[in-house]
């Protein structure tokens, strides 16, 4: 199963939300602006250690991209109609290993960062949404910048990703295609498998 179409230009992008930020912000893209710098900030300090031991950027995307992600709701998008067929069990496994999966990916994409610019685009917020598109474009020398639109969800107290476009392709909508034939082809169980074997580096 390979990563989507698109997900090297993740790179510093994918953790622009961490946990500096506790309380209610009703302005989910000045939350986007206010944690990158601070984000990326310790991922340029740290460069030298992290090349020499990638496995210390793990505790990192721990920290700063789970509490500020909907893994739940990203895997029931993901699984379509088939999540109404799973059982309870089989729904935390999928989400277990769909958050593994992304959580790697997200170390990667960091791993790569090199001083990649990021531009946050004009957006108008109604105070009352409950869903917000946000979009940014990501600038490397030498190519066009990548237009990368995070899509929040107000969750009480707080907003939660819940997908994201990357050049214009939904990362719920790639990984839905591939789950879909996973499915087709060994049930949830085989999914789960599949997930399971990716994360543990036994497939490539």
């Amino acid at each position: 199963m390979r990563n989507p179409s698109g997900m090297r230009a993740l790179i510093a992008v994918l953790v622009l939300l961490s946990t500096c930020v506790v309380a209610a912000v009703d302005d989910p893209q000045a939350l986007v602006r206010q944690t990158a710098d601070k984000v990326l900030a310790e991922v340029s300090s740290r460069k030298a250690e992290l090349e020499a031991d990638p496995r210390l950027i793990y505790p990192l995307v721990e920290s700063t991209v789970l509490p500020h992600f909907d893994f739940r709701a990203m895997s029931q998008s993901a699984l379509g109609r088939f999540w109404r067929d799973a059982s309870d069990a089989q729904k935390e496994k999928v989400t277990e290993e769909f958050r593994e999966l992304l959580v790697r990916t997200y170390a990667t994409a960091l791993l790569g960062y090199s001083g990649q610019q990021i531009e946050y685009l004009p957006v108008q917020i109604p105070p009352d949404a409950e869903q917000v598109l946000i979009p940014t474009r990501i600038a490397s020398s030498g190519a066009p910048p990548v237009p990368i639109n995070y899509r929040l969800k107000r969750d009480d107290a707080r907003w939660l990703v819940f997908d994201v476009v990357i050049d214009g392709v939904s990362l719920i909508t790639n990984y839905r295609s591939q789950f879909t034939g996973l499915v087709r082809r060994g049930g949830i169980d085989g999914l789960i498998t599949a997930l399971a074997e990716k994360n543990r580096g036994t497939t490539p």
